[in-house]
């Protein structure tokens, strides 16, 4: 039998109202506490309407916008790898390092994708 969240067990829109709040509680930790998701929610927020002054086609802006929140959500993803490693335990661990690391590696390819289909949209 597996054990589950006294948190869990919510339906209906009590369940949609908690998931929102949730969320929002999510968005403000990142906000406050992580200088990377700040600066990619300001490039978010500048390359997002820049995407509507470009010569592009309607599926090349949006590539063009999933790819920049993309950004966003590998970041919260790894925030929370790190949140997550940093609540087990503070010490230094080969495995720590290994989580930490390929979270931060996401980030990157996060961001080289972005730019690559920026690039690819615009350069068509």
């Amino acid at each position: 039998m597996s054990e589950e969240s006294p948190f869990k067990g919510k339906s209906g829109v009590q369940r949609l109202w908690n998931a929102c709040r949730y969320s929002a509680d999510g968005l403000r930790q990142a906000w406050r506490s992580e200088a990377a998701f700040r600066q990619e929610a300001l490039l978010v927020a500048v390359l997002v309407p820049l995407s509507f002054f470009l010569p592009v086609g309607g599926i090349g802006r949006g590539l063009m916008i999933f790819s920049v929140l993309l950004i966003l959500i590998v970041e919260l993803l790894n925030s929370a790898i790190e949140a997550a490693i940093d609540r087990i335990s503070l010490e230094r661990h080969p495995l720590a390092k290994r989580a930490k690391d390929a979270g931060s590696a996401a980030v990157l390819f996060s961001l080289v994708n972005a730019a690559v289909v920026w690039a690819c949209v615009l350069l068509d």
